[in-house]
């Protein structure tokens, strides 16, 4: 990911933040033929002091990936959009781009035992059932033989990179704009873009 401090943010809360609010990473690792990528739900380790993201896979995915290899990089993606430049203030340069917040984040996997995988895949289904009317629990019985075909997996990140490309470097009649403009009705409308917007611009404000 190209480096832009404007955009840049070491802060680990607000990669705990993103992880919550979009829990679909995909999986990237480097095999013996090549680059491979997988796509599945993270859940943070809450009992965790640092940042850790809990995982299964599907079998034989962990052979695809080559996990046991060494380091993954793990891709958690925000919401996003198009910005047209229709929405600038006039003296901004009519340039239309795209924002977005994204995070890459780097760990060596730690292959979970029988009993932490249960556990995990467990939390995995009531994480994403508790939203629901009336949840579809996994009980432990019934678990166990699907958990058998799961690869669960912990990843400790080593080090990551944030980037939240929100027109940081716009002026604020232009923010204001593009803010107003994504909450309307159309093609490119996008109240959850809006909202992380202007939260951020916000935030900009208060710190001076």
């Amino acid at each position: 990911m190209r480096p832009n401090p404007l955009f840049a943010s070491d802060d680990p809360e607000l990669v705990r933040a993103l992880v919550r609010e979009h829990p679909w990473a995909t999986l990237v690792t480097l095999t013996a033929s090549g680059l491979r990528a997988s796509h599945y739900p993270v859940l943070l380790d809450e009992d965790a002091e640092e940042l850790t993201l809990l995982t299964h896979l599907g079998r034989p995915d962990e052979d695809v990936l080559e996990i046991d290899q060494g380091e993954v990089l793990v891709i958690v993606q925000g919401h996003h959009g198009y910005i047209s430049p229709s929405w600038y203030a006039p003296e901004e340069r009519i340039v239309p781009t795209w924002n977005f917040t994204v995070a890459h984040l780097h760990g060596t996997p730690q292959l979970l035992d029988e009993e932490e995988n249960l556990t995990v895949l467990t939390r995995l289904v009531e994480h994403f059932e508790r939203q629901v009317p009336e949840p579809a629990l996994l009980e432990r019985d019934y678990a166990i033989p699907i958990a058998k075909g799961t690869v669960g997996l912990r990843i400790p990140i080593g080090r990551f990179e944030l980037k939240r490309k929100l027109s940081q470097n716009k002026n604020k009649e232009t923010r204001r704009s593009i803010i107003a403009a994504l909450r309307e009705e159309g093609p490119y409308r996008h109240p959850e873009l809006a909202e992380e917007m202007e939260g951020e611009l916000a935030a900009r404000e208060k710190s001076g």
